[in-house]
């Protein structure tokens, strides 16, 4: 293993330890974080619906394809 790879290792597991022997955290969550965790979790349900619907012919042409293929013959 190189030098890098044994630091970035090192690292991993005591940033590992870090977070696990932590005990208490004091923070605050203002009333905007609400709702800017519910604004992240909307956009991202209308994005993937509009994904769906701009792609949908290729995603029902892709299905249609794997349910009609024939087992292969050996």
């Amino acid at each position: 293993m190189s030098f890098s790879g044994r630091a970035l290792r090192c690292f991993v597991i005591l940033s590992l330890l870090g977070v696990l022997g932590a005990t208490n955290a004091h923070t605050y969550l203002d009333p905007g974080t609400g709702s800017y965790i519910l604004q992240l979790v909307l956009a991202a349900l209308l994005g993937a619906a509009f994904a769906v619907k701009v792609f949908w012919v290729r995603i029902r042409t892709f299905v249609a394809n794997l349910i009609s293929r024939k087992p292969r013959q050996k």
